[in-house]
């Protein structure tokens, strides 16, 4: 198994958010170009749509972690005095 980035939980392997969308500007830079042949730019289309898809997938997995720590932050801790009874 892949080791996982502590912050995000995403395997250290996996490209990140930031890369899978500057990939993907540079995807549709180069389709609006139109200096691509339509093979050349389906490929690219399909390269597109599986990184819309990864990155989709990955903005999920960062809302369930934002979730769940702000979940795990407002539980109080045992003998809290500030925590309402």
């Amino acid at each position: 198994m892949a080791p996982k980035s502590p912050k995000t939980d995403v395997p250290a392997s996996e490209p990140s958010f930031d890369d899978r969308l500057a990939r993907l500007e540079q995807l549709v830079a180069e389709m609006e170009q139109g200096k691509v042949g339509l093979e050349d730019a389906i490929a690219r289309y399909q390269e597109g749509t599986e990184l819309v898809r990864g990155c989709r997938e990955l903005l999920e997995r960062y809302q369930r972690r934002v979730e769940e720590l702000t979940e795990a932050g407002t539980k109080p801790y045992q003998g809290d005095p500030d925590a309402k009874t």
